[in-house]
């Protein structure tokens, strides 16, 4: 009960003052003065909180492009380690083929050990997304292939793969070997 005799006080003096603020010029044109300065104030803070949330959407922009940028470049890191990898393995494919290729004809049981050792190999190559490049008859294509003769040839047409030396190899869209080849001119 004290409290709302204090609250009706406080209300009646507020009242008082603010009646007396209006009631006096001098008292309008100085809280005239003061609302203008506040809103001035107001106006300041607004644009500076605009700046620094338009700075804040910068760095938060910039910071997602760099996370991007970080993660796309560890992905081609990732690749190219990869290929340089499986790169040192294609020797070893080579030779289990050409031994497969110069097998003798009295090979025996032997021959089946080394054909599953490159099934093997071939499987795991595959598995890791490694593709031969078909080259034999395709039109030559220097970003696949990598002409080491040109020699002239009538069953083949001109600028046409006429053999393959050694096999080309892809890792998805990227060449790690391109692919050794003979031309017809």
């Amino acid at each position: 009960m004290a409290e709302k005799k204090h609250h009706k006080h406080n209300d009646e003096e507020v009242n008082e003052t603010q009646a007396e603020a209006v009631e006096s010029p001098e008292n309008a044109e100085q809280a005239n003065v003061e609302i203008e300065a506040l809103m001035k104030r107001l106006e300041e803070a607004e644009a500076k909180v605009a700046e620094h949330r338009d700075g804040w959407q910068r760095a938060q922009a910039d910071f997602i492009n760099y996370k991007s940028r970080v993660q796309r470049d560890q992905e081609l890191m990732k690749s190219v380690m990869k290929g340089d990898i499986i790169k040192k393995f294609l020797p070893v494919l080579d030779d289990l083929e050409r031994a497969l290729q110069n097998r003798p004809a009295d090979s025996g049981s032997w021959i089946g050990g080394i054909e599953l050792i490159h099934k093997k190999l071939q499987s795991i190559l595959e598995s890791e997304g490694v593709t031969r490049i078909e080259a034999e008859g395709q039109l030559f294509d220097p970003n696949f292939h990598e002409a080491i003769s040109h020699e002239p040839n009538a069953t083949v047409e001109s600028g046409h793969v006429i053999a393959v030396v050694q096999s080309g190899y892809m890792l998805g869209d990227h060449v790690i070997r391109p692919a050794l080849v003979r031309v017809a001119q």
